[in-house]
């Protein structure tokens, strides 16, 4: 009996997908939200997906995770959610596109000698045939395991210049022939596109050997194959996360897969082909394509959360915080978060990263962070704020514990709403419980922990003369910040 093909899925969750403010955020970006009926973050419908490949011909590994430093303990926890070998996780110190995450998880798979099947895909995609997915991706690794570069490619629906395209040959034994990739083109180069009939949307997701990628890698960017090796040999490891060495990684040339290796392909002596996938396909990448992903009512409009629709025409609601009501208005876009609203054409949808932008040039929180912030121990919400205040309120998940810190400008009033604290002040420790309250004065080392069995929730009330989150000095952390 033939052995089966070792395969590594790679999920790709570095994005911030800021086409999709104000709902994803630099520190909550959109692969970690739910934003489709099913239950799930887009992430954890990626996790589970290729969990389904395993079968007679193909040995599955845990899955390899590739993403952000800053978002580690969120890639944890919603493994955990889900169930399984949250496998490995592999941390960028820094954002360099998908060529260098490709070759950390080649890298890292490759490790003792083996040379399986990187089966890669992005975290925040959407699929709505998950069977037909399997099916097809089951073939790409076969294809992949003699030695082909498999690349998934999507039947056009419309001139769409949001994505980039692949030409290819008449299909030969499954696969076609990839003769060219395209940059996403104008839309009157779409249109020819589309009529041609030879061209499909370039998916993202390649199916590859892991000795494969790397020695494409090495012919057409040696570059980059040589400063992530260097990267990779400084690496650390620890609690399942793998970090490469910071300033070698900084110093690897920042370029896309598609760019590094796939349009150098046809041609050379790799065998480059193009697998069409039809499973519902889309890469969410603006709210008009959440939208058409949408479940719709009878005049088009899709809702999501507390909203109410009248006498309105292919409308997307999303709602977070509060009631959003719509009344005699056609192809907009609202979308409410308790910090900020978004109002919008549905077809000026691809503009939302201009506001982003501004954004970022004027400082402001709100392109980063929600009012709602996830932490390693749990999340706080910032209530209310004014001269010289802020009120908080915290959630600490059972056995977690925020790191023992001072602040230089800042007291805190704590007071328990439910569950048990344990606090340290000063090197005293207090147990409170519900409707309890203590004082942490400036200057004091202090920690909140909770040693109970269900969430611990206070409410945090700062006073001072500067309340921001970097006036923490840690002494210890059980998360490894600095």
């Amino acid at each position: 009996m033939r052995k089966p093909i070792p395969v590594q899925p790679v999920i790709m969750a570095g994005g911030s997908g800021t086409r999709l403010w104000p709902l994803s955020r630099a520190g909550f970006p959109k692969q970690f939200l739910v934003l489709t009926a099913d239950n799930r973050s887009l992430f954890q419908q990626a996790v589970q997906r290729l969990q389904d490949l395993a079968c007679d011909d193909i040995e599955l590994a845990a899955p390899l995770t590739v993403g952000n430093e800053e978002h580690r303990f969120m890639v944890l926890e919603q493994l955990r959610e889900v169930g399984g070998d949250p496998g490995m996780v592999v941390l960028e110190p820094s954002a360099r596109n998908t060529a260098p995450a490709m070759t950390l998880a080649a890298l890292q798979a490759s490790a003792g000698g083996a040379d399986p099947v990187l089966v890669v895909a992005a975290a925040d995609h959407n699929v709505t045939d998950r069977a037909a997915f399997t099916r097809t991706l089951r073939s790409a690794v076969r294809e992949a395991a003699q030695g082909a570069i498999v690349v998934l490619g999507i039947a056009p629906t419309g001139p769409e210049t949001g994505y980039g395209y692949i030409r290819s040959a008449a299909a030969t034994a499954g696969a076609a022939r990839v003769e060219q990739f395209v940059e996403k083109p104008d839309l009157a180069t779409a249109q020819r596109y589309l009529a041609d009939g030879h061209y499909t949307w370039n998916s993202g997701m390649f199916v590859v050997r892991a000795s494969v990628w790397l020695a494409a890698l090495e012919q057409f960017r040696p570059d980059i194959a040589a400063a992530t090796r260097l990267a990779w040999a400084a690496r650390s490891a620890d609690a399942g996360f793998v970090r490469p060495g910071k300033a070698e990684f900084a110093a690897v040339p920042a370029e896309s897969a598609d760019y590094a290796v796939m349009e150098r392909c046809p041609g050379s002596r790799f065998d480059i082909r193009m697998l069409p996938l039809a499973a519902g396909w889309s890469d969410l990448g603006a709210w008009d394509s959440v939208w058409q992903a949408a479940t719709k009512d009878g005049a088009g409009n899709a809702a999501l959360g507390d909203a109410m629709v009248q006498d309105s025409r292919n409308t997307l609601v999303h709602a977070t915080s509060r009631l959003v009501a719509l009344v005699g208005v056609q192809d907009l876009m609202v979308v409410e978060t308790p910090d900020a609203v978004l109002v919008a054409d549905r077809a000026r949808s691809q503009d939302v990263k201009a506001i982003v932008a501004t954004l970022e040039a004027q400082g402001r929180s709100e392109k980063s962070l929600h009012r709602k912030v996830q932490r390693p121990w749990g999340w706080y919400d910032s209530i209310d704020s004014g001269p010289r205040f802020q009120v908080k309120r915290l959630l600490v998940k059972p056995g977690a514990s925020l790191s023992l810190q001072m602040h230089h400008h800042r007291a805190e009033h704590w007071v328990v709403v439910s569950g048990t604290a344990e606090i340290t002040n000063d090197g005293q420790v207090l147990i409170l419980t519900e409707n309890q309250s203590t004082y942490i004065p400036l200057g004091n080392k202090h920690r909140l922990r909770n040693p109970g069995k269900v969430p611990l929730e206070i409410i945090e009330v700062q006073s001072g003369a500067y309340l921001g989150e970097d006036d923490i000095v840690r002494f210890e952390d059980s998360y490894g910040r600095g």
